[in-house]
């Protein structure tokens, strides 16, 4: 492998990556290199739906954590990001959400032309192969699979009944023409099966001769000269090796791992590279700033014994893997988080700014926590923080984690405080509804008691969590601290750029599997376009 030449390098496999790797290499003419840090997309549990509750080890997960968070009682908090072919599409809860059309505008009026909704839309459509819907939202005959559930848990159903209490409306599409309402999300699911950016874009073309997908391979280094990128160096079986790319290098680890790359490369603020002695390559201040998330606030309940909690016990386990097998039905097929809903905080919000999520199991800490008995969870997430993080290097050595600093709720202004207990009120009022009358025995948590404002600000330091949509760390724009344009290509160098959720300027209102692979259809097209190889 070492000075083996590509016209392509792409690193990351995940939602953008996938599709990069998957577009650039049609063409034959073009030689593509794929490096993910994990290995094969091996583990049952991946593509078995319910599985992801359990994908929580190194060789799937990252491990990631926070630095101390000041307004989160200074915790440390688990941030899972995955490490496998498919990246974190391999181990998500599969839901699938593009956000609002105002989230796509906003970044147009940002100074990113071309990235309206109207510009992004048929991107989505692209990809998309949705076995409901075929309109001008979208599409039948793309990669990714889009589908119903099998089936709904009955305290699904009751949430989607509650809410609809509430005066939410049902929309059966909140991924065309409206937002607003309750719903049975959409997964990526293909026969009962998850449906991950590696069996979506990777499965189909990794018999392209043109085509190098090298799993557990670490990239150390972008190489540059002369002020282009002009390969990667990277760790495979533990040897250090060089790869050239005649054309150009692509980021795609997604909005820790890209700027992280970025930064040991020599590519960031000076002052933060001579910290670690790093030479300075090209000084680009935005490079690990901007870091945007969502903060997940979460209430649980003990119900009657109709969630999925027990499901794992060893006879009932044995009894849903044979009906998996049989009939691809049961509650192996469940992606957990099977209803949610986008409400608004109050009458001054112009579109829904919280989403709710519906889980039929007790599920704290990640999931991490076991209690016994059955129950739900209702998460809750303020769908467009103000708080604005960073991602920095611990130290030079790229084996190190990164500094991760999501700052939440530490916008200063109070806004995102407000969103979150708004959030958690939603919540409670969702629990008490007639809907769950004879399935709710009582609040888990936090309860009954924990009813001021300061005691649910309390509550939330104790058990807030992410919700797993990092992005921005090398926003897309013409400010100071863009670290793309709108080709994304890394401002002030050749031949690199950035293609996945870090390049977005701001957060999307929703979950960000989706918008990853519109950026990586969308990346692709443009390099594609404006290929000089």
């Amino acid at each position: 492998m070492s000075d083996e030449s590509y016209t392509y390098i792409v690193i990351g496999s995940g939602a953008a990556g996938a599709v990069v790797a998957n577009r650039l290499s049609a063409d034959p003419a073009h030689r593509v290199l794929l490096l993910e840090a994990g290995g094969r997309d091996w583990n049952p549990l991946i593509h078995i739906p319910v599985g992801f509750t359990k994908l929580t080890t190194p060789d799937v997960n990252w491990g990631f954590s926070t630095v101390p968070q000041p307004q989160m009682d200074d915790r440390e908090m688990w941030y899972p990001q995955g490490r496998t072919l498919g990246g974190s599409t391999s181990i998500n809860a599969m839901i699938y959400i593009r956000g609002q059309r105002a989230d796509y505008d906003r970044w147009a009026a940002l100074g990113n032309e071309g990235w309206g909704y109207e510009d992004v839309l048929p991107y989505f459509r692209r990809s998309e192969r949705n076995e409901r819907l075929n309109d001008r939202y979208h599409g039948s005959s793309g990669d990714m699979n889009v589908t119903q559930q099998v089936q709904h848990n009955a305290l699904s159903k009751a949430f989607v009944r509650a809410l609809q209490e509430l005066g939410v409306p049902f929309n059966a599409d909140v991924n065309g023409a409206s937002q607003e309402g309750v719903t049975f999300y959409d997964v990526t699911q293909r026969a009962a099966r998850r449906e991950s950016a590696a069996t979506a874009f990777l499965r189909p073309a990794r018999k392209r001769p043109n085509l190098t997908i090298l799993t557990r391979a670490q990239a150390t280094k972008v190489l540059t000269e002369r002020g282009r990128a002009v390969g990667v160096q990277f760790v495979h079986d533990k040897r250090l090796i060089t790869a050239t790319a005649e054309g150009e290098v692509v980021l795609s680890g997604g909005a820790i791992n890209s700027p992280k790359l970025l930064l040991l490369s020599g590519i960031g603020p000076a002052a933060d590279l001579r910290k670690h002695r790093l030479d300075v390559v090209h000084d680009l201040p935005g490079v690990g700033k901007n870091l945007q998330d969502h903060m997940d606030v979460y209430l649980t309940a003990a119900t009657a014994p109709v969630s999925f909690n027990q499901q794992d016990r060893p006879l009932r386990a044995m009894a849903g893997g044979l009906q998996y097998l049989l009939y691809r039905t049961g509650p192996l097929t469940a992606c957990v988080c099977e209803a949610g809903a986008f409400v608004h905080s109050g009458d001054e919000a112009e579109s829904p700014d919280i989403q709710i999520h519906c889980l039929p199991a007790y599920v704290i800490d990640h999931g991490r926590k076991r209690v016994k008995g059955h129950g739900m969870t209702i998460n809750t997430c303020n769908l467009r923080p103000k708080s604005i993080g960073s991602v920095t290097l611990r130290s030079a050595d790229p084996l190190d984690h990164p500094l991760i600093d999501p700052n939440f709720c530490g916008d200063g202004e109070g806004h995102d405080w407000k969103l979150s207990v708004a959030g958690f009120r939603w919540g409670r009022r969702i629990l008490r509804s007639e809907a769950f009358r004879g399935l709710i025995k009582h609040e888990h948590m936090p309860g009954a008691d924990v009813e001021s404002d300061e005691d649910v600000r309390r509550y939330i330091r104790e058990w807030s969590k992410t919700d797993y949509h990092p992005v921005g760390t090398c926003k897309m724009g013409n400010d100071e601290l863009a670290v793309v344009d709108t080709q994304l290509r890394v401002r002030g160098l050749e031949g690199l750029r950035v293609i996945d959720a870090s390049i977005m300027p701001r957060l999307i209102s929703g979950n960000t599997q989706a918008p990853s692979i519109m950026v990586g259809e969308k990346g692709a097209a443009i390099v594609l376009a404006g290929q000089v190889v």
